[in-house]
């Protein structure tokens, strides 16, 4: 058995998005002004709570929700948590959220002018398994304004949150849909400087995934460290 230690492979410089965006307004008033301060990490932080199934249920179907179906296209996602070395991280937490098929969220603080789905809650909860799989059901999410700027609009997308162990182990990101004019245009997914590493943030449409006579199927795979990883919103 090869006992060799695994090469480290660092980030490279310019696949993670920086703390302040001069294109995405919001960061020039809430990105740190100074530099951080270490503290020590406790078990508390690194192992509590137990993110596990047991304690956290899993909710892999978004397209019900109050005695009814969901309005909008049925999709299926599913992907790989993975290392740096392409090993898979068996029992992360993964969980979504996003609007619904009019670009409108399940939150009482949205105010655009699109319908709401009384049958569409937005949220999921599902773990890797062993070989670091994830699957869930979903409603294709809608494009809405943000007011950034002038007829600004937010690509078609859903948000990730990972977690480890416990709180302290979470990285967050979002899932674009290929093809979406609105990708050139938005300054969210264009802040990450490499062309290559954006991509990487990009699903692409997978026929295996997909459910004959039910839903298109996509697949996201999620790396969470080294020179491959998947662009972060927390570095």
């Amino acid at each position: 058995m090869n006992t060799d230690p695994l090469p480290w492979r660092p980030i490279m410089p310019g696949t993670q998005p920086p703390l302040d965006a001069p294109g995405y307004g919001s960061t020039h008033r809430r990105h740190p002004r100074q530099a951080p301060i270490r503290i020590a990490t406790t078990p508390t932080e690194a192992a509590a709570p137990r993110m596990t199934p047991a304690a956290y249920p899993a909710l892999d179907d978004m397209t019900r929700y109050a005695g009814g179906a969901a309005v909008g296209e049925r999709i299926i996602v599913a992907g790989r948590v993975l290392d740096e070395d392409g090993r898979p991280v068996p029992g992360a937490m993964v969980e979504v959220w996003q609007a619904n098929a009019a670009g409108r969220y399940h939150h009482e603080r949205d105010t655009h002018d699109a319908p709401e789905d009384p049958h569409f809650h937005g949220a999921a909860r599902v773990f890797a398994d062993a070989e670091g799989w994830y699957r869930y059901t979903t409603i294709r999410p809608g494009a809405y304004p943000w007011r950034n700027h002038h007829n600004a609009w937010r690509p078609v997308h859903i948000h990730y949150s990972l977690f480890g162990a416990g709180f302290a182990q979470r990285m967050i990101t979002q899932m674009y849909f290929p093809g979406d004019p609105l990708l050139a245009l938005d300054p969210i997914f264009n802040c990450i400087p490499d062309a290559a590493a954006r991509e990487r943030l990009v699903a692409r449409f997978d026929l295996d995934v997909t459910q004959p006579e039910f839903a298109l199927g996509y697949r996201f795979d999620i790396v969470l460290r080294g020179r491959d990883a998947t662009p972060m919103e927390t570095p």
